[in-house]
């Protein structure tokens, strides 16, 4: 775990889902691989085809861009997939209840941390998917809210986003919220936190659910 940029008095945590929020590695490349299957078989490719493209267009936009890495929606509109078609295949090709379970861990974490933070979801897969997978792991009650796909018609990392997450603790905290009363937590520093950082949120880099248990002692 590592943290960047932290508040000295934090007030809103704003989650990514995938892979931070559990830790299953079958479900976190399924989530992409169903997308990339798909893409093949409705553009009469292999599967490995589709992948090596998928890899070849990574690796060209990393080198094009200082490193960085870019979403599976934003890649796939350079495709001629757009966001909607993104949203309506992210709703159907897969199902966090195949893979995932209840974190009785994870939820204490979670009830402590909503004592003293607002907490919200931001994520690259739609509303619907996402409460499914809250859902599953037992969390759903305690993320009122979660900024998807579906929400602003846009995929991390994006302003839009972040600026409708503030907006939303903002209206739950019957006040303005500033950036700088904000922690991101996400496991991939480019898509979850860069952007958040630059703002003057302060961010958290987990490993997966794991670091999530720990995250009472980083904040206190």
């Amino acid at each position: 775990m590592e943290t960047f940029n932290m508040p000295t008095n934090p007030k809103v945590l704003i989650f990514d889902i995938d892979s931070t929020l559990y830790t299953c590695p079958e479900y976190a490349h399924e989530q992409i691989d169903a997308q990339v299957r798909h893409f093949a078989k409705l553009n009469h490719l292999s599967a490995d085809g589709a992948r090596n493209m998928i890899a070849d267009y990574r690796r060209k936009w990393a080198k094009d861009h200082d490193g960085k890495k870019i979403s599976l929606g934003n890649l796939l509109r350079s495709f001629g997939v757009s966001i909607e078609t993104s949203i309506e295949w992210r709703k159907t090709l897969f199902d966090p209840a195949d893979y995932l379970k209840r974190d009785e861990k994870l939820i204490e974490t979670l009830k402590n941390l909503s004592k003293k933070f607002y907490l919200i979801c931001v994520t690259n897969n739609p509303v619907e998917p996402a409460r499914k997978t809250l859902d599953v792991i037992g969390i759903s009650d305690l993320i009122p809210v979660i900024v998807g796909l579906d929400t602003c018609m846009a995929s991390k990392p994006s302003k839009k986003i972040l600026d409708r997450a503030v907006k939303e603790a903002s209206d739950a905290l019957g006040r303005q919220v500033d950036y700088s009363e904000c922690v991101s937590v996400g496991d991939r520093f480019d898509i979850d936190l860069s952007l958040a950082i630059s703002l003057g949120m302060g961010g958290v880099l987990v490993n997966g659910v794991e670091d999530v248990w720990q995250l009472e002692d980083v904040l206190s």
